[in-house]
């Protein structure tokens, strides 16, 4: 979800400025500063991984995520409506206790006990603080819609604990961001991860353990859906654990589409 597709890739439709708001809260490891820093602006090109904001400027990466094309693609779909994205992403990072580069788990105690879901929601509450996010001098309203989540590959990766425990670990999480904005029944779509099988290394080997806890969070969840067209992004040789910037394009389209099935579906 962090975005390692190159801004240098992306098509000629998707280079310039979207009438699509955005708060990126500022990333880091557990335990560091500055985690869920950020300010609105209008969405651009660079909100993948490498890029910071110390709330005041937004520093831009030379890569892009699912962003972009996911409010391309929303915009048309729906034209009536003025779309706002809250973002935070740190790559690498699982939903268990010592899994990943760093955790989200709400039980997470280590040092001075933040870490990624502390920095989720320093952002939600930093991007809901601000009244007016277009700077056009009027009372702006956030209405929560949606939340997508594609995340698991560090749970799939470090042990068959932390993969036995990807179900309880995604409701629980899941639970609580709704519950950030203060809306039970948010939509919610769950990205299918994937294994390149590239390399020596088996990358996943319990990836399947949380394929099931995804689609048994599915199962269970009436205002939830799988997008797992993400079986057919394409990798790199010099990069098996993330998608060629195409797949990036693809992913926000197909969020898009799941998105709106999902809401015709259950709302």
């Amino acid at each position: 979800m962090d975005g390692y597709g190159y801004v240098a890739d992306l098509p000629e439709k998707l280079r310039g400025t979207q009438s699509t708001m955005i708060f990126h809260g500022n990333g880091v490891f557990d335990n560091q500063p500055g985690g869920g820093l950020g300010k609105w602006t209008r969405l651009r090109p660079g909100h993948g991984a490498g890029f910071k904001s110390d709330g005041k400027t937004n520093v831009y990466a030379d890569r892009f995520g699912s962003e972009l094309s996911l409010a391309s693609t929303l915009s048309k779909m729906y034209p009536n409506k003025k779309l706002a994205f809250i973002k935070y992403a740190v790559g690498g990072t699982g939903l268990h206790l010592s899994t990943g580069y760093s955790n989200w788990s709400p039980d997470f105690q280590d040092g001075e006990g933040k870490n990624q879901y502390d920095f989720a929601l320093n952002t939600i509450k930093n991007a809901f603080s601000v009244t007016d996010i277009d700077g056009d001098g009027e009372v702006d309203r956030l209405i929560p819609a949606g939340i997508f989540w594609m995340q698991g590959e560090a749970d799939a990766h470090a042990s068959q604990a932390s993969a036995n425990a990807y179900f309880n670990n995604l409701t629980r999480l899941m639970g609580l961001l709704r519950a950030a904005f203060w809306k039970d029944d948010i939509p919610v779509v769950i990205g299918k991860i994937t294994d390149s099988e590239l390399g020596e290394e088996d990358l996943m080997p319990y990836i399947r353990r949380v394929h099931l806890a995804q689609e048994q969070f599915i199962e269970q969840d009436i205002c939830a859906i799988y997008m797992n067209q993400t079986e057919r992004y394409p990798y790199s040789e010099n990069d098996p654990w993330h998608y060629l910037s195409e797949g990036f394009i693809k992913m926000g389209e197909d969020f898009a589409k799941s998105y709106t099935a999902l809401v015709q579906a259950c709302h």
